[in-house]
């Protein structure tokens, strides 16, 4: 686990050279939080805009595409904050996925910033506890912020059933969208009928099994269009399709343009 405030992290980047403000797809948790005072965060996490409000929060998780603000002097030059970063399985398990940044507010506020205190300060004290006894705390410590930000979080989407079908549809899909494009295929899988997985995907999405496996896919498909300078008909080969052009037709009916148009766009190429 690393905690690295904004302006050493700007001094990293213009020490070495990177553009802070460019793609970037990490293998690790960050966890960004605005200090109260500050101007509010420009952020953007898989081609979605947040801003991040003084005292606010915002989790991007490992295989995310996030990018800073660009400058000169925009927000992300003169916001004031600190990023918690750590590795996947540093924590037992991971609290639900948060898509929108989170401003705790009257007693969680209070809750929260005792729970950032106390990781803090553990993370500071190096040498007062055995290395081993040291990490134990910081991740128990650090699962009590996350669940502390997930409390404070609004419960907008229902509740998925831990081990239910569209839990396990989700986590079939991560593991083999780029196998297979079939819902059928996924149903025979996980021993359940097409419709059960869409009702599953509806009640915990609002959207069909279908709808949501390619929304994945094109997700997917994006992440590499930005991120990588791989051309159309690889990006295609590395998600399963066996022709460039079907690929090139699924974009452009899920995006509304090709996907060097959408590559053109996202990098400020167009």
């Amino acid at each position: 686990m690393d905690v690295v405030d904004f302006a050493e992290l700007r001094a990293r980047g213009r020490r070495r050279g990177i553009d802070l403000s460019s793609p970037q797809r990490p293998a690790f948790h960050h966890l960004l939080h605005v200090h109260p005072g500050s101007r509010p965060l420009d952020h953007t996490v898989d081609f979605t805009r947040h801003v991040v409000p003084p005292g606010g929060w915002l989790w991007v998780r490992p295989g995310q595409v996030h990018q800073y603000a660009a400058g000169p002097e925009g927000p992300w030059q003169v916001a004031d904050g600190v990023i918690v970063i750590w590795r996947p399985g540093f924590v037992p398990e991971d609290p639900p996925e948060a898509t929108a940044p989170v401003r705790p507010t009257g007693a969680q506020a209070r809750l929260v910033d005792l729970a950032r205190e106390h990781l803090l300060a553990e993370y500071e004290d190096v040498g007062a506890l055995p290395l081993e006894a040291h990490n134990k705390v910081l991740r128990a410590l650090l699962s009590v912020l996350l669940l502390r930000l997930a409390h404070a979080a609004p419960t907008t989407a229902p509740a998925v059933e831990k081990g239910g079908p569209f839990d396990r549809f989700r986590a079939a899909v991560e593991r083999d969208f780029a196998r297979t494009h079939r819902v059928a295929d996924y149903a025979a899988a996980l021993g359940y009928s097409t419709r059960t997985l869409t009702r599953a995907a509806l009640a915990a999405t609002g959207s069909t099994a279908k709808a949501y496996l390619d929304a994945r896919i094109v997700l997917e498909a994006k992440r590499l269009l930005v991120h990588t300078d791989l051309g159309a008909a690889d990006v295609a080969r590395r998600l399963g399709f066996g022709d460039p052009g079907d690929f090139g037709k699924f974009f452009r009916r899920h995006d509304g343009r090709t996907p060097l148009q959408f590559r053109a766009a996202a990098r400020g190429t167009a």
